[in-house]
């Protein structure tokens, strides 16, 4: 847990948690805080947690839950206006050619292969995806980029990074060329700072990263 009020509450999520149930019937993180939440304040009816948005399976750090029906509409606008700042840090095989950079695709998704494209100009049915990246470390055969969205867009950071030859770390559908053992790819939703939607106030939370070698030495 990264922070908790009355109205919101944050978590630091796992590689293999799903926020919201899918298809596969797993156990979503939101079950989980609902039952956390329902324990923790011996609540005898049904917990009210509002899923405001969504980070991919395999990846790891914040994500944000509203705990009351009067949280949930405001974060839903602050996060549909683009006024919660999110970063994220990513693990990549290749150091790209600059330090630092804007990319500018246009992605397209395939609903069979739950894979996007990333193409340099518009297609038919896509949609333009923006990020900006910084190199913040290398290690021996690993880079650490630092990720900031100007966009939302499905698999953005993942294949907006493959595109210019820098593959996440565990990555298999985006280009890596093996998995993670535990299934993860060392993308990580690092930091988030916004407005809260109650109470007025800044809030900014970082998520410690993962426990392995890798992150450990980033």
């Amino acid at each position: 847990m990264l922070h908790e009020d009355n109205h919101i509450i944050i978590v630091n999520k796992r590689a293999g948690d799903i926020v919201q149930g899918d298809k596969t019937g797993d156990k979503p993180l939101s079950d989980v805080v609902k039952e956390y939440l329902k324990d923790k304040y011996n609540k005898t009816g049904n917990v009210f947690l509002g899923v405001v948005h969504r980070i991919d399976r395999p990846t790891t750090g914040i994500v944000v839950f509203a705990r009351t029906s009067k949280a949930l509409p405001r974060l839903n606008k602050l996060f549909a206006d683009k006024k919660a700042t999110k970063t994220y840090w990513a693990v990549v095989k290749n150091k790209p050619k600059k330090t630092a950079d804007k990319l500018m695709h246009w992605l397209k998704k395939n609903p069979k292969n739950n894979k996007s494209t990333a193409h340099l100009k518009e297609v038919e049915g896509s949609k333009k995806a923006i990020l900006h990246y910084v190199l913040f470390k290398s290690l021996d055969n690993y880079h650490a980029l630092e990720v900031y969205l100007e966009t939302g867009r499905h698999h953005q950071i993942r294949c907006q990074l493959s595109k210019i030859g820098c593959p996440i770390k565990g990555d298999l559908k985006y280009g890596f060329d093996r998995s993670n053992t535990d299934a993860s790819i060392h993308l990580h939703a690092r930091k988030i700072e916004f407005i809260h939607p109650v109470k007025n106030e800044p809030i900014v939370i970082e998520a410690p990263v993962p426990n392995d070698v890798i992150w450990r030495a980033i």
